[in-house]
């Protein structure tokens, strides 16, 4: 029987990544986060998991030395271009707090991801110091953005990817790559959620709702109630047939037009984001939705985890410099 690979979850939110991990074969030792409504939607879905409530800065490693894997989706805000990009000036900076974790829990490989922003030249140099700061901690690490949308997730939503391996970055390991097939459409993903209360406009709003989605955002506490992005996005949304400035508690009723523009539910976007329809969502619409927009999505963590979990095991096989020649081609 193949063992299950360890993994301590930081800044875990409502669970994206490590549902995704889980499903590539991961045993999650534990799961911080310091939102009081994520953690009670860890503990609602997996009852099992062990789930700290508290800051990642009061967290020691050296209570799981010995894990193989320490990954977590550090928050954005420092990086985003929605926001003032203050980068290590940014209190919520936590790419520290992950480098302390390394040093002290000398996992066999490190998982980090953020927005694609840091993946900007504005942040060339800081890039450039945290893979410095990884190599004196024993650690080679690479990078690259992934989209959703390679991966069957239907949204626009690149994420920067971080993996550092102990010692050397193994000539096994295969970044994931798109899987080639297109993902459904916004229409082709929601329109059941959308005709659940009878509303006849549903099918001719799913021929409408005829692309992917935009990103999902899902914001900060220091800013209001839910929606679905800045100016932009919400022109996005329109396009689809949706109305991006709020959520709605329920999908459109029989009383409402065939004409009608829906905003979506928080089940829906959290199909949107990959989330399967049985994981719930505690707190409030407003909570509910930030977990959602803020989630790393699970068919991404699946993808990045199996790709992880196959060096672990030694069951690749293709040499990555091969593999990197072919993408090269491609582009």
């Amino acid at each position: 029987m193949t063992r299950q690979s360890s993994v301590l979850e930081i800044c875990a939110g409502a669970g994206g990544q490590a549902l995704g991990l889980e499903a590539a074969g991961f045993e999650l030792a534990a799961a911080v986060e310091i939102d009081h409504h994520a953690c009670n939607t860890l503990r609602q879905n997996r009852p099992r998991w062990n789930v700290i409530e508290d800051s990642v800065a009061n967290v020691s490693g050296k209570d799981f030395r010995g894990i193989d894997l320490l990954a977590g989706g550090v928050p954005c805000p420092p990086f985003s271009i929605a926001g003032k990009q203050l980068g290590h000036k940014d209190e919520r900076d936590l790419f520290p707090e992950a480098l302390r974790l390394t040093r002290e829990a000398k996992p066999k490989i490190v998982l980090l991801e953020n927005v694609p922003g840091f993946a900007s030249e504005r942040f060339s140099e800081y890039r450039h110091n945290l893979l410095q700061r990884f190599s004196r901690l024993g650690y080679k690490a690479e990078w690259r953005v992934l989209n959703a949308c390679w991966f069957g997730v239907p949204q626009l939503r690149p994420r920067f990817v971080l993996i550092a391996f102990r010692d050397l970055f193994p000539e096994s390991f295969l970044w994931p790559e798109p899987n080639g097939c297109s993902p459904l459409t916004v229409g082709e993903t929601l329109v059941d959620l959308m005709s659940l209360r009878g509303w006849k406009g549903a099918e001719k709003w799913r021929r409408k709702a005829c692309g992917i989605a935009p990103t999902l955002v899902g914001g900060s506490k220091k800013h209001g109630g839910p929606d679905l992005g800045p100016t932009r996005a919400k022109r996005q949304w329109v396009a689809l047939g949706v109305d991006g400035m709020g959520l709605a508690d329920e999908p459109p009723g029989e009383e409402r037009s065939v004409n009608y523009t829906p905003r979506l539910t928080v089940r829906m976007t959290a199909r949107l984001q990959g989330f399967a329809d049985s994981w719930t969502f505690t707190g409030g619409k407003t909570s509910a939705y930030r977990q959602v927009g803020n989630a790393f999505p699970p068919p991404v963590a699946q993808a990045v985890g199996t790709a992880i979990r196959a060096v672990l095991l030694g069951k690749t096989s293709t040499p990555r410099r091969e593999q990197l020649a072919l993408s090269a081609a491609a582009r």
